[in-house]
């Protein structure tokens, strides 16, 4: 397996979505988000992208966000070895004496995953409950 950084292409974006059953965007706001993401992780088998994840953020917050893998290639450690490159990322972007917040919305039932890798379930001692909107047009 390989893992590739910042070449996360719209087409694969769209399969990988699509392969979790997860509803796509607009071309238009698609490729924009990709064209603004900080950094974005596949990993590629066979010349296939079988897995992503996004990063996207300010500096001080940090969001994960469309970490997925195909189907057939889950259970291979794959969104593990994402995810932990995209901390890694942020590890490395985080100054000394610095601070910095990755935050996540974990798909039900993904909890545990995240809590491997240190991410808290909200609320807790220091947050409130997450929160979310949607807009359709």
């Amino acid at each position: 397996m390989d893992y590739k950084e910042n070449i996360l292409r719209y087409e694969d974006y769209c399969r990988l979505r699509e392969s979790a059953a997860w509803l796509n965007f607009s071309k238009e706001q698609t490729e924009k988000a990709l064209n603004n993401s900080l950094y974005t992780v596949v990993a590629v088998e066979d010349q296939q992208t079988v897995g992503m994840g996004r990063l996207i953020g300010d500096g001080l917050y940090y969001i994960i966000v469309d970490v997925v893998v195909h189907p057939a290639f889950q259970g291979m450690g794959i969104g593990s070895k994402i995810v932990d490159m995209m901390i890694a990322y942020v590890d490395r972007e985080t100054p000394c004496g610095g601070r910095s917040s990755i935050q996540l919305t974990a798909e039900k039932g993904k909890e545990a995953f995240y809590e491997k890798r240190g991410f808290k379930r909200i609320p807790h001692e220091f947050c409130g409950s997450g929160m979310r909107k949607v807009i359709r047009k």
